[in-house]
């Protein structure tokens, strides 16, 4: 029962050792598709931009650069991580952190 807790705390270490994406984008815009990721870039400026400016680095870490699947994503945003708070389902409902992390994935993947 303890690997469990140790590989997630070394996945969210060695995720936090990428370098940012800055500047030009290199792709475009971004292009959102599907109402999920409307939805949830929506949810990243009210929750996440503050301190994630647009993915990349500001107080927090970038984003836009971290391999993390869905469900890391969501124990992180849950638990928090360092500075950053830990996000309730009171705060940040279930359905609402679905659709941010369809999001972060997209920009992710531009």
């Amino acid at each position: 029962m303890r690997l469990i807790p140790l590989l997630v705390i070394s996945l969210l270490f060695l995720s936090a050792c990428g370098t940012p994406r800055r500047g030009e984008n290199v792709a475009g815009p971004l292009t959102l598709v599907t109402e999920k990721e409307v939805r949830g870039e929506r949810y990243f400026m009210t929750y996440c931009n503050k301190c994630h400016p647009l993915g990349e680095s500001g107080v927090g870490h970038a984003l836009n650069n971290k391999p993390l699947p869905g469900p890391l994503i969501r124990t992180q945003v849950r638990l928090g991580a360092g500075a950053m708070p830990a996000f309730s389902k009171e705060f940040l409902p279930d359905e609402k952190l679905d659709d941010l992390i369809v999001y972060l994935q997209t920009l992710r993947k531009h």
